[in-house]
């Protein structure tokens, strides 16, 4: 136990510090699955680590882990689908343990038995002593780990936007370019920019304004790609790249885009409905880029041709030196 203790007091990151929790405790405790979970300031649950968890196994994690920080007591089931703190569908046992830390439960260890048990599962007086005494010298460091993953998070996220920014924008951009030059793959790069937003601030107020840049933040989300990265670019600008993507593809997401953000009512719930729609400039490495730097220029120019041309529509970038011989 003590080299556990010393990797994980030396990790940085909480999956590494689940894993290598289930790795022990799975040698000690015999169970069909294991998952380490954790809960962010919203509810939402996700999933540190696990190990055999079946789908309706994981479908139970959210309602376990809930329970188990309420009550902050390890909780356990003999059959979940027939327990009425639940509405799992699983019909198998289940041990949950709270991982405890600052007076706060952190992370939920849970084991599941695929068969259910005549009786509520339970540890023997030795394992039991010896499991409260990992997970208490265990929470700390995970912990420490999830307190560090929010602080990035925040460093690389929009306050009012919750999509990345520039800064994080700029890093990926960075990185996807050394990869896309050296795997040969391209990589795209849209500029969004809406179109008439200050007319939102000065007829309705700021409040109003930054209202719609969040309904058009998640507009772009939701039109990207699971492997895009969206992000606020400033202002009522948003960005997205698109990783292993030429200028064909670029040009059908930069079109959904267009589309959704125009068949989109904002501000709906404040009673003053209103449509935007926006222009959008679109870049791809290496066919009219060779640099991140000329790649954001390229979709810059791009989409302020847009502008210039009427708004409301989108344009692929071209060299310049195409632009001049045209």
């Amino acid at each position: 136990m003590s080299s556990l203790l010393k990797a994980t007091s030396e990790s940085l990151d909480p999956a590494e510090v689940a894993a290598q929790l289930l790795t022990t405790v799975a040698g000690w405790i015999p169970a069909s699955a294991w998952a380490v979970v954790a809960a962010d300031r919203t509810g939402r649950v996700s999933v540190l680590a696990d190990r055999g968890v079946a789908p309706e196994m994981a479908v139970a994690l959210p309602e376990i882990a809930a329970l188990v920080v309420r009550d902050r007591r390890p909780v356990a089931s003999a059959r979940l689908q027939d327990d009425a703190r639940l509405a799992s569908a699983f019909g198998g046992a289940m041990l949950a343990w709270p991982l405890e830390s600052r007076g706060a439960c952190v992370a939920t260890l849970i084991a599941f038995d695929r068969a259910p048990s005549v009786r509520v599962p339970a540890l023997s007086g030795p394992t039991r002593r010896r499991l409260s005494l990992l997970l208490a010298a265990v929470a700390p460091s995970l912990d420490k780990t999830l307190v560090l993953r929010r602080v990035e998070a925040l460093s690389v996220t929009d306050d009012l936007t919750r999509l990345y920014n520039s800064r994080y924008l700029n890093q990926v951009l960075r990185r996807e370019a050394k990869r896309a030059q050296r795997t040969n793959r391209p990589l795209s790069l849209l500029f969004i920019d809406l179109d008439g937003f200050k007319l939102i601030n000065d007829t309705y107020g700021h409040l109003s304004g930054s209202q719609a840049l969040v309904e058009a933040a998640a507009v772009v989300r939701g039109s990207a790609r699971e492997t895009d990265v969206a992000a606020r670019f400033g202002g009522d600008e948003f960005a997205l790249i698109l990783p292993d993507t030429g200028n064909p593809g670029a040009m059908a997401v930069a079109e959904r885009v267009c589309e959704r953000l125009a068949g989109h009512l904002f501000l709906a719930e404040r009673g003053t409905p209103v449509r935007l729609t926006a222009s959008v400039g679109v870049a791809t490495l290496p066919d009219v880029a060779e640099s991140p730097e000329e790649l954001v220029q390229a979709a810059d120019s791009a989409m302020y041709h847009v502008k210039n041309r009427g708004k409301n529509g989108l344009q692929a970038a071209v060299r310049t030196s195409d632009r001049q011989e045209a």
